[in-house]
Protein backbone atom coordinates (compact mmCIF):
# COMPACT_ATOMS: atom_id res chain seq x y z
CA UNK A 1 0.00 0.00 0.00
CA UNK A 2 1.35 3.42 -0.93
CA UNK A 3 2.00 6.15 1.59
CA UNK A 4 -0.73 8.19 -0.04
CA UNK A 5 -3.27 5.41 0.48
CA UNK A 6 -2.22 4.98 4.10
CA UNK A 7 -2.62 8.71 4.70
CA UNK A 8 -6.04 8.77 3.03
CA UNK A 9 -7.57 5.83 4.89
CA UNK A 10 -6.17 6.87 8.26
CA UNK A 11 -7.46 10.40 7.68
CA UNK A 12 -10.94 9.20 6.76
CA UNK A 13 -11.15 6.71 9.62
CA UNK A 14 -9.89 9.15 12.24
CA UNK A 15 -12.21 11.88 10.95
CA UNK A 16 -15.17 9.52 11.45
CA UNK A 17 -13.89 8.60 14.91
CA UNK A 18 -13.74 12.22 16.04
CA UNK A 19 -16.93 13.32 14.29
CA UNK A 20 -18.93 10.68 16.16
CA UNK A 21 -16.91 10.86 19.39
CA UNK A 22 -16.97 14.63 19.75
CA UNK A 23 -20.54 14.50 18.47
CA UNK A 24 -21.78 12.34 21.33
CA UNK A 25 -20.13 14.65 23.87
CA UNK A 26 -21.70 17.69 22.20
CA UNK A 27 -25.04 15.90 22.29
CA UNK A 28 -24.80 15.45 26.07
CA UNK A 29 -23.26 18.85 26.94
CA UNK A 30 -25.03 21.41 24.76
CA UNK A 31 -28.27 22.58 26.33
CA UNK A 32 -30.48 22.68 23.22
CA UNK A 33 -29.65 19.15 22.11
CA UNK A 34 -31.92 16.13 22.50
CA UNK A 35 -29.17 14.19 24.30
CA UNK A 36 -28.49 16.89 26.90
CA UNK A 37 -27.59 15.39 30.29
CA UNK A 38 -27.33 11.93 28.73
CA UNK A 39 -24.44 11.23 31.07
CA UNK A 40 -21.18 9.32 31.16
CA UNK A 41 -22.69 6.04 30.00
CA UNK A 42 -23.98 7.61 26.77
CA UNK A 43 -20.59 9.23 26.17
CA UNK A 44 -18.73 5.94 26.65
CA UNK A 45 -21.11 4.06 24.39
CA UNK A 46 -20.85 6.77 21.75
CA UNK A 47 -17.05 6.74 21.80
CA UNK A 48 -16.95 2.95 21.63
CA UNK A 49 -19.16 2.85 18.57
CA UNK A 50 -17.18 5.75 17.08
CA UNK A 51 -14.09 3.53 17.30
CA UNK A 52 -16.00 0.75 15.52
CA UNK A 53 -17.03 3.06 12.68
CA UNK A 54 -13.64 4.74 12.36
CA UNK A 55 -11.72 1.46 12.42
CA UNK A 56 -14.07 -0.13 9.90
CA UNK A 57 -13.56 2.76 7.48
CA UNK A 58 -9.77 2.68 7.95
CA UNK A 59 -9.58 -1.09 7.45
CA UNK A 60 -7.50 -0.82 4.24
CA UNK A 61 -4.64 0.84 6.14
CA UNK A 62 -4.90 -1.49 9.13
CA UNK A 63 -7.27 0.75 11.10
CA UNK A 64 -4.78 2.29 13.49
CA UNK A 65 -6.58 5.68 13.84
CA UNK A 66 -4.35 6.29 16.87
CA UNK A 67 -0.64 7.24 17.00
CA UNK A 68 -0.21 5.08 20.12
CA UNK A 69 -1.38 2.05 18.12
CA UNK A 70 0.95 2.94 15.27
CA UNK A 71 3.97 3.40 17.54
CA UNK A 72 3.07 0.27 19.50
CA UNK A 73 2.88 -1.87 16.37
CA UNK A 74 6.19 -0.49 15.13
CA UNK A 75 7.81 -1.17 18.50
CA UNK A 76 6.50 -4.74 18.30
CA UNK A 77 8.12 -5.10 14.86
CA UNK A 78 4.76 -5.36 13.12
CA UNK A 79 5.10 -2.12 11.16
CA UNK A 80 8.04 -0.46 9.39
CA UNK A 81 9.15 2.66 11.23
CA UNK A 82 9.34 4.65 8.00
CA UNK A 83 5.55 4.36 7.71
CA UNK A 84 4.91 5.76 11.20
CA UNK A 85 5.03 9.47 10.21
CA UNK A 86 2.58 8.83 7.36
CA UNK A 87 0.10 7.14 9.69
CA UNK A 88 0.36 9.88 12.31
CA UNK A 89 0.01 12.66 9.74
CA UNK A 90 -3.20 11.10 8.41
CA UNK A 91 -4.53 10.63 11.92
CA UNK A 92 -3.84 14.22 12.95
CA UNK A 93 -5.40 15.72 9.83
CA UNK A 94 -8.40 13.43 10.17
CA UNK A 95 -8.87 14.32 13.83
CA UNK A 96 -8.89 18.02 12.97
CA UNK A 97 -11.41 17.49 10.18
CA UNK A 98 -13.67 15.36 12.37
CA UNK A 99 -13.70 18.04 15.07
CA UNK A 100 -14.66 20.73 12.56
CA UNK A 101 -17.46 18.52 11.21
CA UNK A 102 -18.77 17.94 14.75
CA UNK A 103 -18.82 21.70 15.31
CA UNK A 104 -20.66 22.27 12.04
CA UNK A 105 -23.25 19.66 13.02
CA UNK A 106 -23.96 21.43 16.32
CA UNK A 107 -23.29 25.01 15.15
CA UNK A 108 -26.64 26.44 16.32
CA UNK A 109 -26.43 24.57 19.63
CA UNK A 110 -22.99 26.09 20.21
CA UNK A 111 -24.40 29.53 19.35
CA UNK A 112 -27.19 29.23 21.93
CA UNK A 113 -25.30 27.37 24.68
CA UNK A 114 -25.33 29.37 27.92
CA UNK A 115 -21.89 28.19 29.12
CA UNK A 116 -19.72 28.56 26.00
CA UNK A 117 -16.55 29.01 28.04
CA UNK A 118 -16.87 25.37 29.16
CA UNK A 119 -17.06 23.73 25.75
CA UNK A 120 -13.44 22.54 25.47
CA UNK A 121 -14.45 19.16 26.91
CA UNK A 122 -16.54 18.49 23.82
CA UNK A 123 -13.34 18.36 21.80
CA UNK A 124 -10.54 17.23 24.09
CA UNK A 125 -9.94 15.68 27.48
CA UNK A 126 -9.08 17.13 30.86
CA UNK A 127 -8.45 15.87 34.38
CA UNK A 128 -10.97 15.91 37.18
CA UNK A 129 -8.01 16.46 39.53
CA UNK A 130 -5.15 18.38 37.94
CA UNK A 131 -2.06 16.35 38.82
CA UNK A 132 -0.06 15.99 35.57
CA UNK A 133 2.23 13.15 36.68
CA UNK A 134 -0.70 11.07 37.92
CA UNK A 135 -2.76 12.05 34.87
CA UNK A 136 0.04 10.62 32.71
CA UNK A 137 -0.12 7.41 34.77
CA UNK A 138 -3.86 7.14 34.12
CA UNK A 139 -3.44 7.63 30.38
CA UNK A 140 -0.49 5.23 30.38
CA UNK A 141 -2.50 2.45 32.02
CA UNK A 142 -5.57 2.88 29.81
CA UNK A 143 -3.52 2.85 26.62
CA UNK A 144 -1.44 -0.08 27.84
CA UNK A 145 -4.64 -2.11 28.20
CA UNK A 146 -5.74 -1.19 24.67
CA UNK A 147 -2.41 -1.98 23.01
CA UNK A 148 -1.79 -5.16 24.96
CA UNK A 149 -5.22 -6.45 23.92
CA UNK A 150 -4.50 -5.60 20.29
CA UNK A 151 -1.08 -7.24 20.33
CA UNK A 152 -2.20 -10.41 22.07
CA UNK A 153 -5.34 -10.83 20.01
CA UNK A 154 -5.06 -14.08 18.03
CA UNK A 155 -6.44 -12.46 14.88
CA UNK A 156 -3.57 -9.95 14.67
CA UNK A 157 -1.79 -10.60 11.41
CA UNK A 158 0.26 -8.83 8.77
CA UNK A 159 -0.53 -8.98 5.08
CA UNK A 160 1.93 -9.18 2.21
CA UNK A 161 2.11 -5.37 2.05
CA UNK A 162 3.12 -5.12 5.72
CA UNK A 163 -0.25 -3.71 6.81
CA UNK A 164 -1.30 -5.25 10.11
CA UNK A 165 -4.98 -6.06 10.53
CA UNK A 166 -6.46 -6.59 13.94
CA UNK A 167 -9.86 -6.99 15.52
CA UNK A 168 -11.45 -10.22 16.66
CA UNK A 169 -12.03 -13.38 14.70
CA UNK A 170 -15.71 -13.38 15.68
CA UNK A 171 -16.53 -9.73 16.34
CA UNK A 172 -14.26 -7.85 13.96
CA UNK A 173 -13.71 -4.24 14.98
CA UNK A 174 -16.62 -4.47 17.40
CA UNK A 175 -14.14 -6.26 19.67
CA UNK A 176 -11.94 -3.16 19.70
CA UNK A 177 -14.98 -1.02 20.45
CA UNK A 178 -15.85 -3.21 23.44
CA UNK A 179 -12.31 -2.85 24.80
CA UNK A 180 -12.48 0.94 24.44
CA UNK A 181 -15.85 1.03 26.21
CA UNK A 182 -14.46 -1.15 28.99
CA UNK A 183 -11.50 1.20 29.43
CA UNK A 184 -13.86 4.18 29.53
CA UNK A 185 -16.21 2.62 32.07
CA UNK A 186 -13.43 1.38 34.35
CA UNK A 187 -10.45 3.73 33.88
CA UNK A 188 -11.79 6.84 32.18
CA UNK A 189 -13.01 8.80 35.19
CA UNK A 190 -9.81 10.63 36.17
CA UNK A 191 -8.87 12.09 32.75
CA UNK A 192 -11.62 11.30 30.24
CA UNK A 193 -9.41 8.55 28.71
CA UNK A 194 -7.89 10.09 25.62
CA UNK A 195 -5.76 6.92 25.05
CA UNK A 196 -5.04 8.45 21.64
CA UNK A 197 -2.82 11.49 21.02
CA UNK A 198 -4.56 12.42 17.76
CA UNK A 199 -7.99 12.12 19.37
CA UNK A 200 -7.02 14.85 21.85
CA UNK A 201 -4.51 17.10 20.09
CA UNK A 202 -6.24 17.39 16.71
CA UNK A 203 -9.59 18.48 18.17
CA UNK A 204 -7.82 20.75 20.69
CA UNK A 205 -6.18 22.60 17.80
CA UNK A 206 -9.54 22.78 16.02
CA UNK A 207 -11.16 24.22 19.15
CA UNK A 208 -8.49 26.90 19.38
CA UNK A 209 -9.17 27.94 15.78
CA UNK A 210 -12.95 27.56 15.49
CA UNK A 211 -15.14 30.69 15.88
CA UNK A 212 -17.10 29.41 18.88
CA UNK A 213 -18.93 32.24 20.62
CA UNK A 214 -17.58 32.96 24.11
CA UNK A 215 -15.28 29.92 24.20
CA UNK A 216 -12.59 29.52 26.84
CA UNK A 217 -8.95 28.63 26.36
CA UNK A 218 -7.64 25.36 24.92
CA UNK A 219 -5.73 24.46 28.13
CA UNK A 220 -2.41 24.03 26.35
CA UNK A 221 -0.68 23.50 29.69
CA UNK A 222 -2.39 20.09 29.91
CA UNK A 223 -2.19 19.20 26.21
CA UNK A 224 1.06 17.21 26.53
CA UNK A 225 -0.45 14.71 28.98
CA UNK A 226 -2.84 12.94 26.54
CA UNK A 227 0.01 12.77 24.05
CA UNK A 228 2.86 11.52 26.24
CA UNK A 229 0.80 9.15 28.42
CA UNK A 230 -0.70 7.14 25.53
CA UNK A 231 2.58 6.98 23.60
CA UNK A 232 4.40 5.65 26.66
CA UNK A 233 1.60 3.20 27.43
CA UNK A 234 1.51 1.85 23.88
CA UNK A 235 5.29 1.48 23.80
CA UNK A 236 5.36 -0.31 27.15
CA UNK A 237 2.67 -2.75 26.02
CA UNK A 238 4.72 -3.54 22.90
CA UNK A 239 7.91 -4.05 24.91
CA UNK A 240 6.14 -6.47 27.23
CA UNK A 241 4.65 -8.27 24.24
CA UNK A 242 8.14 -8.60 22.73
CA UNK A 243 9.43 -10.07 25.98
CA UNK A 244 6.77 -12.78 26.26
CA UNK A 245 8.25 -16.22 25.50
CA UNK A 246 5.18 -17.25 23.50
CA UNK A 247 5.93 -14.69 20.77
CA UNK A 248 9.70 -15.20 20.50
Amino acid sequence: MSNGDIFLWEMLGTAALILLGAGVVANTVLKKSLGNNGGWLLVNLGWGFAVFVGASIANPSGAHINPAVTVGLATADKLDWDKVPVYIAGQMVGAFIGAVLAWLTYKKQFDTHDEPQNTLGIFSTGPTVNAPAWNVVTEFIGTFVLLFWILTNPSLQAGDDGIVAFGNSALGYAGVAFVVMSIGHSLGGPTGYAINPARDLGPRIAYALLPIRGKGGANWAYSWVPVVGPLLGGTAAALLYNALPSVN
